[in-house]
């Protein structure tokens, strides 16, 4: 699962992303470009409410990975 953070989501907001996720046994890992911060999802993304995840405050969207 990737989470796109909003381009002026705070370093608060994305803490609490992680804290997030980390409460909920995921582990996650952070890309940081020019314009944006990508949050990748590491474990049984499953059992995540994607919905949830996208009313977070700072988030922009969330995307599953599909399976093959």
């Amino acid at each position: 699962m990737l989470l796109v953070m909003r381009r002026d989501s705070t370093e608060e907001q994305r803490q609490a992303v992680k804290e997030y996720l980390v409460e909920r046994d995921f582990d996650f890992h952070q890309s940081t470009g020019a314009n944006r911060v990508i949050i990748g999802v590491i474990g049984d993304t499953a059992r995540l409410d994607i919905d949830e995840l996208r009313r977070l405050p700072g988030v922009l969207a969330a995307f599953k990975i599909p399976d093959e």
